[in-house]
């Protein structure tokens, strides 16, 4: 596809290194040069510096033989006004923007989005997304991440390989054999920076981080079997209430027997967010300072969330934290990268990356075909699809064996109806499964091809 990107920041920036690498046809405009020089030297993709929303910009993007539009530039109202002008001057067919401010999303403004109207086709709220993907952490604990597929029958999980499990280095067909019992697939694993597919004889070693799906209804046995029995969080603290520590609490609200604080430094914004919560209670003050950590008892919190916009706050928030109670789980958003090295030694659970949660919800809209849920890894070196197998598809009627699936394709489950089942050289696609797939990114186009609508 011929995609142009507006916007050369973290996020523009991970999508066309993506997109590129998928063998897309990829533009970039910014306004920065700096910005625009940094893609243009590490990817092969075409830069230009100019303003998005000049119609002569997008023209010299080649935005008349344009297939989907990209606007993820740092202001809602341009991100808004180039799908605006990809639609009335160059019928771009697919627009997606990216939309911060709740004002254009909320209550009776909401359907400002429309053919007649606006015509954005997919709006991406980056709070609301990181929101979600922390508020599924909390489902798993255990668990560093947890991602819902196929309306939340089958879940991916993250799993750390800590010293104490006691099934590592035990061979994946022993473990079949000691566990049959189980619906649940092992990828393999996050293994020095390198992702390793496992083998029926391979092992999980201590540091790995393993991908698995497994049957929903399995999660907390599951679990159990790696050495985590921890119990669901009731008591959480929220360091930090902008938009996304406003969202997760709306999202913790919604389930019941839930204690939330949220500690915001700002006072008009400690009022304002206190005003649109119903039952979590809100305190103001510096969450550096142990006076107002002892404000929140911090001593029975179980789970903190540290979710300012300044990654050194967030991370001393969470040592503070540890050393009241050892024994609570510590979240943290991180924008910098190398701040990665400092999580083991400072004993925090776990380091977010806000922008993979919107590089990975642009990325689903981009695949073609029947696929759906995208969950990227290694800034998308591989990513987990979910994909309905149609009538037209080549896989109809034949075994995972006879499929002949890319070298570095794997697949976890197949749904079939409200059946859950893992994955046999035996199994048989049948028309309207719905399979988990892990690819390598340099097999996408493949993938696609096997799961589109054939012309």
């Amino acid at each position: 596809m011929n995609i142009i990107i507006c916007g050369a920041g973290m996020v523009g920036f991970s999508i066309s290194k993506q997109l590129q690498a998928q063998g897309h046809s990829v533009t970039v405009i910014d306004q920065s040069s700096e910005d625009i020089k940094k893609i243009n030297d590490t990817q092969d993709v075409k830069g230009i510096v100019g303003r998005a929303t000049f119609p002569s910009v997008l023209e010299s993007a080649g935005a008349k033989d344009t297939d989907m539009i990209i606007a993820v530039t740092r202001n809602d109202e341009i991100n808004m006004i180039v799908c605006q002008i990809a639609s009335s001057l160059f019928n771009i067919s697919k627009k997606i923007a990216r939309i911060r401010s709740q004002e254009f999303l909320e209550g009776k403004w909401s359907k400002l989005y429309s053919k007649s109207n606006i015509p954005i086709d997919v709006i991406i709220s980056p709070e609301r997304e990181i929101a979600k993907s922390l508020y599924r952490k909390l489902e798993a604990p255990g668990a560093l991440d947890n991602v819902p597929f196929v309306k939340d029958k089958v879940k991916l999980l993250e799993i750390l390989i800590e010293k104490k499990c006691p099934i590592a280095n035990i061979s994946l067909n022993d473990l079949t054999k000691k566990f049959p019992e189980f619906k649940a697939y092992i990828f393999g694993a996050e293994r020095k920076d390198k992702f390793v597919f496992f083998k029926k004889n391979d092992q999980m070693k201590v540091g790995d981080k393993v991908y698995l799906v497994v049957s929903t209804d399995q999660i907390n046995k599951l679990l159990s079997v790696f050495g985590h029995d921890e119990k669901v969080a009731k008591k959480i603290l929220i360091i930090g209430g902008g938009n996304v520590g406003l969202h997760l609490a709306k999202l913790l609200e919604t389930s019941d027997g839930l204690r939330i604080k949220i500690i915001e430094k700002d006072k008009n914004r400690a009022e304002q967010i206190a005003s649109e919560l119903s039952s979590s209670i809100v305190i103001c003050g510096d969450p550096l300072d142990e006076k107002i950590l002892k404000e929140a008892n911090i001593e029975e919190i179980e789970t903190v969330f540290a979710l300012t916009e300044d990654d050194e706050d967030n991370i001393m928030a969470c040592v503070l934290a540890e050393k009241y109670t050892p024994s609570k789980r510590t979240i943290a958003i991180i924008n910098k990268h190398n701040y990665n090295i400092l999580q083991e030694s400072l004993k925090i659970d776990d380091l977010v990356d806000p922008r993979m949660a919107t590089v990975s919800t642009i990325m689903k809209h981009v695949h073609m075909g029947t696929i759906d849920t995208v969950y990227s890894l290694l800034d998308g070196q591989y990513e987990f699809l979910e994909a309905k197998i149609l009538e037209s598809s080549e896989l109809v009627n034949k075994s995972i064996k006879d499929s002949n699936l890319p070298e570095q394709v794997r697949i976890g489950a197949v749904v079939r109806k409200e059946k859950v089942m893992m994955p046999s050289s035996k199994l048989i696609f049948e028309k309207d499964d719905i399979v988990i797939v892990l690819s390598k990114r340099e097999q996408l186009k493949e993938v696609e091809d096997i799961f589109r609508i054939s012309s």
